[in-house]
């Protein structure tokens, strides 16, 4: 099992590790930085670095069978030796992008209390789909996310077991918590919002910036996508 040091602290841009495994499959290290892509949050890009030799990372992903993370390398990269130690790096102004993003979509959630279908964060535009009929005015929703983030509410996370996670904090109807792993993660902006998330986000919601709803999509009869862009760089 990889130790995930990004679920500790998302803020961490390189870290030393020991190379477990290399081979076509993967790189997997004792412990990483790297987020692996899931619950809509792309997964970091960035590299390792050893006894002189630089292997690119362009995916990263969980093994689920054992806990793993795969760092696959850049094609044709020359990749560490089992054993051997490292330097993982992430490219911080993804990460930080997605970051804010994501906590974005969690004020997002806020604002329109309705199911969540589904949702992608990306560094340049993202969206939450709504099994949402009725959706409110755009500027009605632009207004009310800005004074979330303007707020500076706290953001923080913490662990409970599985056994005492409440199904009224599941808000997405496609994607559920994983099961069978002991412990679940909460996101927890207070009086906000509460919901399992594994991702990363901004120590507050005031680190988000400016961001802005810019259309509402009609994707079905009840469901409702809404695209958001964060507007100050």
């Amino acid at each position: 099992m990889t130790e995930a040091l990004f679920q500790q602290d998302a803020y961490l841009r390189e870290c030393q590790a020991r190379v477990l495994e290399s081979g076509t499959e993967g790189v997997v290290l004792d412990r990483t930085i790297f987020y692996p892509q899931g619950g809509g949050q792309p997964a970091d890009r960035g590299r390792l670095t050893g006894d002189g030799h630089e292997t690119p990372i362009v995916e990263v992903r969980w093994r689920r069978d054992d806990g793993s993370v795969l760092h696959v390398p850049a094609e044709d990269a020359r990749l560490p030796e089992p054993g051997s130690q490292v330097t993982a790096q992430i490219e911080w102004d993804l990460r930080h992008r997605h970051m804010r993003m994501h906590t974005c979509l969690h004020l997002l959630g806020a604002v329109l209390r309705f199911p969540v279908t589904g949702g992608q964060v990306g560094a340049q535009k993202s969206r939450l789909d709504f099994d949402m009929p009725n959706p409110p005015d755009k500027e009605q929703i632009n207004v009310a996310l800005s004074e979330l983030i303007a707020a500076d509410h706290p953001v923080t996370s913490r662990w409970i077991e599985e056994s005492e996670l409440d199904p009224a904090l599941i808000r997405t109807m496609s994607v559920k918590p994983p099961t069978g792993v002991g412990r679940i993660r909460l996101l927890d902006i207070p009086g906000v919002d509460l919901q399992p998330c594994g991702g990363t986000h901004v120590r507050s919601t005031a680190e988000i910036g400016t961001a802005q709803v810019t259309r509402i999509e009609k994707k079905g009869r009840q469901n409702r996508r809404v695209h958001v862009v964060l507007t100050d760089g």
